[in-house]
């Protein structure tokens, strides 16, 4: 089946070229801050622990960010699909500044940990709003390149930022890792103002041209089919306070799980793995109302699409996260070494996204779906294989370099596929829908293999539960990839 967002006339030609050239600069620069801040946070966060004396808040410091973004991108979405991206966009990066602020002056872990909650609102919020920008302002034929754009804005900074974060950490203060961004945003989104006015004005149109009649409240009614042109001004969504709500307990589910490893009662020896298990229930019934329906169930199309991202995010960052540790562990890899690992991926990465945004509708979104997520699923059984049998580390770190090749194949193409399968009323509930189950996924899977690598005796066996846990969910993205179309392939 071909995709109506890649066939048809070129209408630019590209998005380095007017009338885009200042939007995707300013989006793919606000991306790139985004992950830039993720990531140089992993570097300086010992530091940090060790001067505000704030060990027992070290894992509520990454977890949280991951929660309040889940509630960012609900409200986000229902915002954009409401009013459109532009105010949606001015408050995600008002409070993703914000949290920059409070967390570059903390003097205690409390008040940091402050800052990383408000940061995470925001940049969950951003993302979103930046995908129904894409939708409102790109031609679906340029899709697949933005998609690209944005994939090499979060690989970037997995090579600079925690040397540039360490650096800034030792030259000046660990402040400024957190303040040095704050003067970097500003500039990124005045780059896309312009544009933003212009959509802003147009949505407040269209509300005022609306009948006045609403969409019911849980979700909207038709994900997965376009809007004629021809068709009368559609109705402006309701909020949706009980989808914001859902999202609440997600993120309460997300910190309890990872917060669950903590939990030691020695008269109960089970209570961490029923807390686990009770607050992966518990995301699981809070995300159901946040995606589309089916998405748990895999239904065809869009449901899938969703369903695929989370599980593909799941795989690869539950295993990406103890490749190092496991090459430093079995293999005496100093950790400069063991991190070029990581390098290696996120280069293959960007890598693919470029070449599949350029092949564009020569290679269909389900086989680049299908292609993607057997290389993640093959090379986390290489890590296994390490792992288990002792094979030589050259196998694990050659392996980790097809999957973030799979990664940038399957990731830009989920993202278009999301937005060809939206209607212009409901891009911000889709949008979100996807961020959520790709943060969600990843949150999930980090925090369980964290309980898996400490529920066995020897290392060996620890590395070797946590990469078959990861695969088992790589499986399942495998099979869930040919689903993400309507139709069977023939």
């Amino acid at each position: 089946m071909q995709d109506s967002t890649l066939s048809g006339p070129r209408t630019a030609s590209g998005i380095f070229r007017a009338p885009y050239l200042w939007v995707t600069v300013g989006t793919c620069a606000l991306v790139f801050l985004v992950a830039f801040e993720s990531l140089a946070v992993t570097t300086i966060m010992p530091v940090v622990s060790r001067e505000l004396n704030g060990g027992s808040l070290y894992a509520l410091a990454f977890a949280g960010p991951l929660a309040t973004g889940v509630i960012g991108m609900v409200g986000a979405g229902n915002w954009s699909d409401r009013r459109g991206p532009a105010m949606p966009l001015y408050a995600s990066v008002a409070l993703f500044v914000l949290g920059l602020l409070i967390a570059g002056t903390s003097v205690s872990m409390p008040m940091l940990v402050a800052g990383r909650l408000v940061q995470g609102l925001g940049g969950g919020a951003l993302t979103v709003a930046l995908y129904v920008l894409v939708a409102r302002f790109f031609p679906g034929t340029l899709h697949p390149r933005i998609f690209a754009a944005f994939s090499a804005a979060w690989v970037v900074p997995s090579l600079v930022g925690p040397f540039a974060a360490g650096v800034v950490a030792q030259v000046f203060s660990w402040h400024w890792v957190f303040l040095g961004v704050v003067v970097l945003v500003i500039p990124a989104l005045a780059m896309i103002v312009p544009v933003l006015r212009g959509l802003d004005e147009h949505a407040g149109l269209e509300e005022r041209e609306g009948n006045g009649q609403s969409h019911e409240a849980g979700r909207p009614k038709d994900p997965g089919h376009a809007k004629d042109p021809g068709q009368s001004p559609q109705p402006v969504p309701p909020w949706a306070l009980g989808r914001l709500g859902w999202a609440a307990l997600a993120a309460i589910a997300v910190l309890a799980l990872n917060l669950s490893a903590d939990v030691s009662i020695p008269a109960f020896p089970a209570a961490t793995a029923l807390l686990a298990s009770a607050a992966v229930v518990l995301a699981l019934v809070a995300v159901r109302p946040l995606v589309p329906r089916g998405t748990l169930a895999a239904r065809r199309g869009l449901p899938s699409v969703i369903l695929a991202r989370g599980l593909a995010s799941a795989s690869f960052f539950g295993a990406e996260v103890y490749l190092p540790y496991l090459l430093i562990d079995q293999y005496a890899f100093p950790p400069t070494l063991a991190g070029l690992t990581l390098t290696g991926g996120a280069l293959a990465w960007a890598g693919a996204a470029a070449v599949q945004g350029r092949l564009g509708s020569r290679l269909p979104h389900q086989s680049a779906v299908q292609a993607g997520s057997l290389m993640v699923l093959a090379a986390v059984l290489l890590a296994l294989a390490t792992a288990a049998l002792h094979w030589p580390p050259a196998v694990a770190i050659a392996g980790w370099v097809l999957a973030g090749g799979g990664m940038g194949l399957l990731y830009p193409r989920l993202s278009v596929m999301t937005l060809a399968l939206s209607t212009k009323e409901n891009e911000g509930f889709n949008s979100s829908a996807m961020s959520i189950s790709d943060s969600l996924g990843g949150a999930l899977s980090l925090a369980t293999t964290g309980i898996v690598f400490a529920a066995f005796t020897t290392a060996v066996h620890s590395f070797a539960g946590v990469f078959a846990f990861t695969a088992v969910i790589g499986v399942a993205a495998a099979l869930a990839a040919p689903r993400v179309t309507d139709r069977p392939s023939t």
